[in-house]
């Protein structure tokens, strides 16, 4: 059931510099909210490297920013080698500030970033306030282990710059699973503008279909963008080399951002293993995971959450550093049940690998956890829109009226 709002703008932006999910996220939810109301527009920003790969629906659009990479340090540098970092930062600011001054939002929801990227859109900030679009901030569940975002924020003073510029904080999960500002000093001030939405519910998309679709049962084995996955699809293969009983077939999604020597190695050591296939990307993961017998993943806040939506027995071998993020939401995960988990020293051993992929397909779905799944974060945020879109008269009154 959808209503009508009369030329509704909501803007998006998404650093996007180490794999998908920033933008995966923002698509999700225009998805929705373009779905629950005709005459709404979003326009994403982006900096991800394929924005274009995937499909938008229609009122639904993207503009690509220049991209930057996030080494596996924690450093960023330029895609183009030739134009330096600080250029490029340039470039991206300008081409944000312009974009907000023609679409002219009535909304604007920055994801994870609250400054955007090295403090990149915090100009945009000032602008869109003083002429008093609503600015959302968009947070996942688990930031980081509190010590590593403390010192970050720290040092760009930006809880108060939040506090100064965001007249709502959304964070896309449920309060019992986790608070992404534990341990922190969050001004009270602050606090009473968190709205625990819950976890981004995702469902497989009408009409378009995979061309890696399957009927036959198969575990899915992805890492996301791949950038740092290529240690966990070679555990899984040398699982299989090691054990002649493991014979369970998989599909392997190696993702667009692994490193193309890794990547040839794995297709190579993949076509010697008569159980698994390997592809390099697939836009339509949801529909590989719902087709899945059961889920093999680092544990990003996307594939998770279809993880949950499509009610998949799933093993998670986090990512450990340079961000704890996925180790924290895995621990809790398999704290409530919802999955299995193996941490990376653990995978690497082939004959602890291949008894947890062996367990893998009889094991029960998260939904037979006991723990709620709290899948209702895309229901949340289009009530809350409809409720500010609709009081736009009164010029979004939204501030203390959660």
């Amino acid at each position: 059931m959808s209503r009508r709002l009369e030329d509704a703008r909501i803007l998006m932006y998404s650093h996007d510099t180490f794999g998908l999910g920033h933008l995966r996220r923002c698509r999700a939810i225009a998805h929705a909210l373009v779905e629950d109301y005709r005459g709404l527009n979003i326009l994403i920003i982006s900096g991800a490297t394929i924005a274009g790969a995937f499909d938008y629906r229609a009122r639904v659009d993207f503009v690509k920013i220049p991209s930057v990479i996030k080494l596996r340090n924690g450093e960023y540098t330029s895609l183009a080698s030739h134009i330096d970092l600080h250029e490029t930062l340039k470039m991206r600011e300008s081409s944000i500030r312009h974009t907000a001054e023609t679409f002219q939002p009535d909304i604007f929801i920055v994801d994870k970033e609250p400054m955007g990227l090295k403090g990149e859109v915090e100009d945009t900030l000032a602008y869109l306030k003083a002429r008093g679009t609503v600015l959302v901030l968009g947070l996942r569940e688990i930031m980081d282990a509190p010590h590593l975002l403390e010192a970050e924020w720290k040092k760009n003073s930006i809880m108060q710059k939040i506090d100064q510029y965001y007249d709502s904080v959304w964070v896309y999960g449920p309060p019992d699973f986790y608070d992404p500002l534990i341990g922190l000093d969050v001004p009270a001030s602050l606090r009473r503008k968190m709205d625990f939405v819950g976890f981004l519910q995702r469902s497989v998309s009408k009409g378009k279909s995979s061309i890696n679709a399957r009927k036959d049962n198969y575990l899915l084995v992805t890492t996301g963008g791949g950038g740092d996955g290529s240690d966990l699809v070679h555990d899984v293969m040398n699982a299989y080399e090691a054990d002649p009983t493991l014979t369970q077939k998989a599909l392997v999604v190696l993702g667009p951002y692994m490193p193309a020597a890794e990547r040839a190695k794995l297709v190579q050591k993949g076509e010697a293993i008569p159980y698994i296939e390997v592809i390099e990307f697939d836009n339509h993961m949801e529909e590989l995971i719902a087709g899945a017998t059961g889920v093999v993943a680092m544990g990003g806040y996307n594939t998770y959450c279809e993880i949950l939506s499509f009610d998949k027995p799933a093993l998670i071998v986090p990512r450990v550093k340079p961000r704890e993020e996925q180790l924290l939401r895995a621990q809790r995960a398999s704290e409530l049940g919802l999955v299995d988990m193996l941490l990376p020293d653990q995978s690497v051993d082939p004959t602890v690998m291949a008894e947890a992929l062996k367990r893998l397909p009889s094991r029960l779905p998260p939904s037979k956890s006991g723990s709620n799944m709290h899948l209702e974060g895309l229901d949340h945020i289009s009530q809350t829109i409809g409720r500010w879109l609709d009081g736009r008269g009164s010029h979004l009154s939204l501030v203390g009226a959660e």
